[in-house]
C-alpha cells in the first residue's frame, strides 16, 4: 500500500487508502455528546433495519408506531433523518463504490454497524448540504461511542476525509451512470423490458425527490393557484418540494388527498360511475376509493388489514365521503351482490414507486416478483366473478415488472372467455399517447411527463388493463 505510513495493527484488519489523516479525537458520551449525534445514530440504526432486516422505511418513519428513537426526535431532526435515509438509499450504489475505492479491501460481512455509520456520513458529505467537518467528526464520534466500532474510529476518519477530498470527482463519475444505484437483478429486468436507454432514464428518475401530488374533489386549477402548485392535464395538482401535509390549506376541510398522478389514472378508466356500484379491492390507503366516491359511485372498499381499513375510514371522514368498508381477504370475500365495476389494485413489488420509496429496491427480490405474480392471477380471477354482465374490470399494479402487469392479460382472457379487453384511448388520459401501449393498456414510467415543461415530468410506474364482461 502506498501513502502515509500505517501502524501494523489496523481496526478490523482494514486500512484506508492513502491520504493525509488528522488525529482522531477522543469520543464523548452522555451530556457531553455533541448536538446532532442522536440524529446520526438514529439514521444509521434505521438504515440497518432496512438493509439487513428488510423493514419497510414507511413503517420505521410512522409517527404513531415507528422507530421509537426517531419518534423521540424534534420535528426538524426527524426531517433530517428522512433526508439522510433518502440520500443513502437512492444513492446506495454510488456510496458503495466511493467507500470501496477509499478502502484497500471491502468491509467484513459482520461489520453492519460500521457500514451504516460510513453510509450515513457519506450521504451527508456527497449529497446533502451538510458541512463536511460536521459529517466526519460526528461519524468518528459515533464510531468511538459504540463498542462494536470503537476500534474503527481512525478508519472512519480517514475514509470520510478521503471522500471529502475527492467529492467532485466522485460526483462527476456517479452522474454518468445512474444505473449503478439499482440492484443488478432489477436493472437487468428493466433493460430487458424497456431497453437499456429507458432503464437508465428510470434509474435517473429514481434519484430525484418527487414533489407532492394531490387529487382534488373539484377545481384543480383553483387549488393549484391557492397552494402554489401546478394543475396537471389529468386533474392532479403537483406541488414542488416537500411539505407537511396536515398544515396545507384545504387539508382540514377535506378538499383533497395525497395521490400520485399515475396512481389516479386507473380509476378514471371505469368511465361514468355516477350512481353505479363499484368494488375497490385492496383499497387501502384509499386514494382510489376517494376518487370513486367523489365521482358518485356506491363504493365497497375491501382490504385485508383491519388497521389500514380503519385509517381509510379516517381519511374518508376528513373528506366527507362515504364508502362501505370491509376488512377481508379478497380471495375469500363473499359479497351478496355483484358489481357494475370492479377495480383491483393488486399487491405487487411496488417497483414503480421507488421514486417515493427508495427502500423498495433494496427490500424486493426476483422471488418476490414470481410470488406476487401468482397471487395477482388468483386475485384477478376472483375479481372477475364479482363483475355483472356488461360491467367493467380494471386491473392495476404499481410495478415496473411486466410479469406483474402485461403478462397477465392474455392468460386472463384465455381463462375467462366471457371477458374482452377494452382498449384504453389516449383521450381518456388527457391525450398522453406515450402512456398507452399498442395493445391498448396503460403503462407509465417514472421518467415520463405530463407535458413539455420540466415541472410536469415524473410519475410513478403503473400498469392498468381494462376488461369488459360480455352480456351474452
Amino acid at each position: 500500500m502506498v501513502g502515509t505510513r500505517q501502524r501494523k495493527a489496523r481496526p478490523l484488519g482494514l486500512s484506508p487508502k492513502a491520504g493525509a489523516r488528522k488525529r482522531t479525537p477522543e469520543p464523548r458520551t452522555g451530556r457531553d455528546a455533541p448536538a446532532g449525534l442522536a440524529v446520526r445514530r438514529t439514521a444509521a440504526a434505521m438504515l440497518r433495519q432496512v438493509i439487513e432486516r428488510k423493514t419497510a422505511l414507511d413503517a420505521l418513519l410512522d409517527e404513531r408506531n415507528g422507530n421509537p428513537h426517531f419518534r423521540a426526535l424534534e420535528r426538524r431532526d426527524r426531517a433530517f433523518v428522512r433526508a439522510i435515509l433518502g440520500a443513502a438509499l437512492r444513492r446506495r450504489g454510488e456510496i458503495e463504490a466511493a467507500l470501496k475505492n477509499a478502502l484497500d479491501r471491502p468491509l467484513p460481512e459482520n461489520s453492519g454497524a460500521l457500514s451504516a455509520i460510513l453510509h450515513v456520513a457519506a450521504a451527508q458529505i456527497l449529497f446533502l448540504d451538510v458541512p463536511a467537518h460536521a459529517a466526519v467528526d460526528l461519524a468518528v464520534e459515533q464510531a468511538g461511542s459504540d463498542r462494536r466500532t470503537g476500534r474503527a474510529r481512525g478508519l472512519v476518519n480517514a475514509v470520510l476525509r478521503n471522500l471529502v477530498r475527492n467529492r467532485e470527482e466522485i460526483l462527476a463519475h456517479g452522474s454518468r451512470d445512474a444505473g449503478r444505484n439499482v440492484p443488478n437483478w432489477l436493472f437487468s429486468r428493466l433493460s430487458d423490458a424497456y431497453g437499456e436507454a429507458a432503464a437508465l432514464k428510470i434509474a435517473a428518475a429514481h434519484l430525484e425527490t418527487p414533489g407532492l401530488h394531490l387529487s382534488v374533489k373539484s377545481d384543480a386549477d383553483l387549488w393549484a393557484e391557492r397552494l402554489g402548485g401546478t394543475a396537471l392535464p389529468t386533474g392532479t395538482v403537483r406541488l414542488a418540494g416537500t411539505h407537511r401535509v396536515t398544515e396545507l390549506e384545504g387539508y382540514d376541510e377535506g378538499a383533497w388527498w395525497v395521490q400520485d398522478a399515475a396512481a389516479a389514472l386507473p380509476a378514471r378508466l371505469l368511465d361514468n360511475i355516477n350512481g353505479k356500484t363499484v368494488a375497490d379491492l385492496c383499497a387501502a390507503p384509499g386514494g382510489k376509493t376517494a376518487q370513486l366516491a367523489a365521482a358518485g359511485a356506491s363504493v365497497t372498499a375491501v382490504d385485508l388489514s383491519e388497521s389500514r381499513i380503519r385509517r381509510l375510514g379516517e381519511n374518508l371522514r376528513r373528506l366527507s365521503l362515504e364508502a362501505r368498508l370491509v376488512a377481508a381477504d379478497v380471495l375469500d370475500w363473499q359479497p351478496n351482490e355483484s358489481f357494475d365495476a370492479v377495480l383491483l389494485d393488486a399487491p405487487c413489488t411496488a417497483t414503480g414507486t421507488i421514486r417515493r420509496h427508495p427502500d423498495i429496491q433494496w427490500l424486493k427480490t426476483p422471488a418476490d416478483v414470481a410470488t406476487l405474480a401468482t397471487l395477482q392471477a388468483k386475485m384477478l380471477d376472483r375479481a372477475a366473478t364479482l363483475v355483472k354482465p356488461g360491467g367493467r374490470l380494471v386491473f392495476a399494479t404499481c410495478s415496473l415488472q411486466p410479469e406483474e402487469g402485461e403478462a397477465h392479460v392474455a392468460p386472463f382472457l384465455t381463462r375467462h372467455p366471457d371477458f374482452v379487453l377494452l382498449p384504453i384511448e389516449a383521450t381518456e388520459v388527457a391525450g398522453l399517447f406515450d402512456l398507452v401501449t399498442p395493445a391498448g393498456t396503460l403503462r407509465t414510467l417514472p421518467f415520463q411527463s405530463f407535458g413539455d415543461s420540466p415541472n410536469l415530468a415524473g410519475m410513478d410506474g403503473f400498469f392498468a388493463a381494462r376488461f369488459a364482461r360480455r352480456t351474452g
